[in-house]
């Protein structure tokens, strides 16, 4: 850093920073992530220092152009500051002068660095939220495509990892809809909390200036501004906000993942995947391993490591604004880069990147005893105590796998003594189909609920 940039602070230092001490003090590495929201902001500022006289019309539109010339040169590659500039907000400074002359210096009236790294990173994640938001929404309806092609489509239902229950694929992939859904709302919630100005707060304290915060915000689209200008510099309850809702959709894409690499395994054997979206094994020719998946796995705990980062920097810190602060941007880009890849992913790899074996899974749903709940309801049905048939059907489950046969096999006349309320009906009943056919309590896996589950699911899609 050389001594004239050192001397942006005041004429209070004599000297420039250790080149050490100031590599290690510099953000401008990763906060060049913020310079187009740095310059909108600036923009908005100027705008609102000329609306109130603060500086001239002129001054203003002379600024205007400044800045814009900024954007232009960066958007085409000529504009790349280096670690001398410390961070985005010197950097444009610096180079404003440079365009502008001495009036560029006018800039920074009425604003410190505090309340502008705030609304810059304000107008960043709220224009990441909508993305993420819309990412969801197409994750969404490839959920959706499958489901509607597999109503009919059965797949075993486990608690524990053990055979539960017979569901309908479509039901299984729907309460992926509904996890994500849960994420689309949270991020709309998210949304308004971020959606509020700190520009004008100044360091701490707000501002001797006359400024007009209202017009500002209002110019940046925000909803309203900060009421306390401490809260308004040191406030990060809205990137803490956002990681947690992040952290979610990512136990919801890890939790998929692990389902997806259990199904393409040669024990389960649910879904084959597709070379477009596997790799093979550099010794094992024969391996496809499912990447995609594991790779979402893995990511999982390093956005849960964003938002542990962030909960510890703010834990202790006094009011109003410290340069630990400076430590909120890297987590939060790579929380956002991060879930916005792995959402893309896993929108390819249901899409194009596997297929269910449909034979395979008729199999599975014949071959255990997941159908004994309902002979357990059968017998409840005609009026015998739903614990007794309970017990009974327990009984009915270790016989047959002492005699290594399926419920399904055992004859009538078996079936009558272990209870004679037991007809030639039973097996309809116990049929895998006429299991998941007769769920059909509101939310459940019954065909037509699951067919009036996806009218709904593809109606908020559309919204």
């Amino acid at each position: 850093m050389t001594k004239t940039q050192q001397q942006t602070w005041s004429q209070r230092f004599e000297s420039a920073l250790h080149p050490t001490i100031a590599r290690f003090n510099a953000s401008i590495n990763f906060d060049i992530e913020l310079i187009e929201y740095d310059l909108t902001g600036s923009l908005a500022h100027t705008k609102m220092l000329a609306k109130c006289e603060i500086i001239s019309t002129e001054e203003g539109e002379r600024l205007v152009a400044g800045l814009e010339q900024i954007r232009r040169e960066y958007r085409e590659g000529n504009f790349n500051p280096d670690v001398d500039s410390e961070d985005v907000h010197f950097a444009v400074e610096h180079r404003l002068v440079e365009i502008v002359g001495d009036v560029g210096k006018k800039l920074h009236t009425g604003r410190s660095r505090n309340d502008q790294v705030g609304t810059d990173t304000r107008l960043y994640l709220r224009e990441q939220i909508q993305q993420i938001r819309q990412l969801l929404r197409e994750f969404q309806a490839v959920l959706v495509d499958i489901a509607e092609k597999n109503v009919e489509t059965l797949i075993p239902g486990y608690t524990h990892l053990q055979r539960a229950q017979p569901l309908s694929l479509a039901h299984h992939l729907l309460a992926y809809f509904q996890m994500s859904q849960r994420d689309w709302e949270r991020l709309g919630d998210v949304y308004k909390r971020v959606n509020i100005s700190p520009l004008g707060c100044g360091a701490l304290a707000g501002t001797t200036f006359p400024i007009d915060r209202h017009y500002s915000a209002q110019l940046l689209n925000f909803d309203k501004v900060y009421d306390n200008s401490l809260d308004g510099v040191s406030d990060r309850d809205f990137a803490i906000e956002f990681l947690n809702a992040a952290s979610l959709i990512m136990v919801h894409l890890s939790r998929l993942s692990e389902e997806v690499i259990l199904w393409s395994s040669e024990e389960f054997g649910f879904v084959t995947l597709k070379d477009s979206c596997a790799t093979g094994s550099s010794i094992m020719p024969q391996k496809k391993n499912p990447d995609v998946p594991e790779l979402v796995r893995g990511k999982t705990g390093r956005v849960f490591g964003h938002l542990q980062a962030m909960l510890v920097m703010m834990k202790g810190l006094p009011l109003a604004y410290n340069k630990d602060l400076q430590e909120d941007k890297e987590g939060l880009f790579d929380g956002v880069n991060t879930v916005k890849a792995c959402l893309s992913a896993m929108t390819i790899l249901l899409g194009e990147g596997l297929e269910f074996r449909n034979q395979r899974l008729a199999e599975a749903v014949a071959e255990d005893f997941s159908n004994a709940t309902d002979v357990a309801d059968y017998l409840a049905a005609r009026g015998v105590p739903f614990r007794e048939a309970y017990n009974l059907v327990g009984k009915v489950v270790k016989t047959s796998i002492a005699a290594g046969k399926l419920l399904k096999d055992l004859t009538l006349e078996e079936w009558k003594q272990l209870h004679p309320k037991f007809d030639k009906d039973i097996y309809e009943a116990i049929l895998p189909r006429q299991v998941v056919a007769a769920r059909n309590s509101y939310g459940g896996t019954g065909f037509e609920q699951v067919n009036q589950a996806l009218q709904i699911a593809r109606s908020q899609i559309n919204k």
